[in-house]
């Protein structure tokens, strides 16, 4: 078995895995290069070893090893799987960035259907379980989006005793991405780990995927949307501010670059949400990055606009809790995040202060306009309020952030 060199124990992605096994499903996790999957599979198989499973029942392959580059064919796939597997117990075969094996999904439909095989695979793009490969597998497989560390993990890993503050500002600076945590403390390593991540998901998973010419463009676009994440954005508000800035660009090219960031996981779009209609509105999105370390590492650490940060941190985390995230529209109210799930809508706001009288009020407002009995509640980095004010929730982020 291979050695783990740096691994953090990602719980509820482990508990999923565990309670899939074997289950005639195949199970997918999909999530931006270096946010954890590999080592989930390392936590994984560490499991099954330790749960009666033998070494030999274990087919474990990463597409990224140049030892493996023959497997990129999906005929020599099968065939090496096929071979490997011992009739009559049970086989768990893992593909680790099974988007570099050509024709993958022919290979993963034919082996799906085999007896005795637990099938685990992992992509680093939204598009390795679109198209061929999802109408393949209909029914036939669950899926999991795995995010970098929340706040609660890199606090855990890195010192629980720390002031909530503190762990907070680190877990900025540093980066969600788990392997960053060995560089803690030493930016210089951190950005250095991070610009080599950023370039190979800018050349593998946009660049090279989407056949983009002006990469000098791409960036600039990247860099738009990272310095305004949080703000409501049309294609052609980012096309017009480009182009006033003599870098011009249209709507079309826009909406490409933009859905190719979002396949390739750098960035989320959270749709508005018309509250009384009950509907999704497609204009006006807002755009949240997968980590504030790459908007550091790109933007630099001067007029960082902590308000929208947290929100990025408050939306990934309302992500990794099982809900749909939605921005709030109420008549001419907005509402920060409208998060949904089991038909039970969660209404929050967020801002980093709200000690001035005016700005509680602007908070309260459009969740005091609402006359529902649902959770309403405002996420601020104050410490030190009443926690209600007249049934609408107003917390710590920090601790929120926290709970487990």
């Amino acid at each position: 078995m291979k050695a783990v060199r740096f691994r953090i124990e990602r719980r509820e992605y482990l508990d999923f895995l565990i309670r899939q096994k074997d289950k005639k499903m195949i199970k997918v996790i999909s999530g931006v290069r270096r946010c954890g999957k590999s080592t989930l599979f390392d936590l994984y198989i560490c499991y099954l070893l330790s749960h009666g499973i033998d070494q030999d029942q274990i087919i474990d392959i990463n597409f990224e090893d140049i030892k493996n580059e023959a497997l990129n064919d999906y005929h020599v796939l099968y065939e090496t799987v096929m071979k490997r597997r011992i009739p009559g117990r049970m086989t768990y075969v893992f593909l680790d960035e099974i988007q570099n094996c050509k024709g993958y999904e022919k290979a993963v439909d034919s082996l799906y259907i085999q007896e005795n095989m637990d099938l685990y695979i992992t992509g680093s793009n939204a598009y390795f379980m679109s198209g061929e490969l999802a109408t393949l597998l209909s029914g036939r497989y669950v899926e999991i989006g795995m995010l970098p560390l929340s706040f609660r993990e890199f606090r855990n890993a890195a010192d629980p005793d720390r002031p909530l503050i503190d762990s907070y500002n680190d877990y900025l600076m540093t980066s969600s991405f788990p392997y960053a945590l060995q560089y803690r403390g030493h930016q210089q390593d951190v950005n250095e780990f991070l610009r080599g991540l950023y370039t190979t998901i800018l050349l593998k998973d946009v660049v090279s995927r989407n056949q983009i010419r002006n990469v000098e463009m791409l960036e600039d676009v990247i860099r738009y949307l990272f310095d305004n994440i949080g703000t409501r954005q049309t294609s052609g508000k980012l096309a017009g501010y480009m182009t006033a800035h003599h870098r011009k660009i249209d709507d079309k090219t826009v909406d490409k670059y933009i859905q190719a960031l979002k396949d390739a996981l750098i960035f989320y779009q959270a749709k508005r949400y018309d509250i009384k209609g009950k509907q999704i509105l497609e204009t006006e999105s807002k755009y949240y990055a997968v980590d504030i370390g790459l908007r550091y590492m790109l933007l630099g650490y001067q007029n960082t606009d902590r308000g929208h940060i947290l929100e990025n941190i408050i939306f990934l985390e309302l992500k990794r809790r099982g809900y749909e995230v939605f921005i709030g529209q109420s008549g001419k109210n907005e509402i920060d995040f409208v998060a949904l799930k089991n038909n039970a809508p969660v209404y929050i706001q967020v801002t980093e202060t709200v000690h001035d009288q005016s700005t509680l009020q602007r908070e309260l407002k459009p969740l005091q306009d609402m006359k529902n009995h649902y959770q309403k509640m405002i996420l601020t980095l104050d410490n030190d309020l009443p926690s209600d004010y007249d049934g609408i929730q107003v917390r710590y982020a920090l601790d929120w952030l926290i709970e487990e």
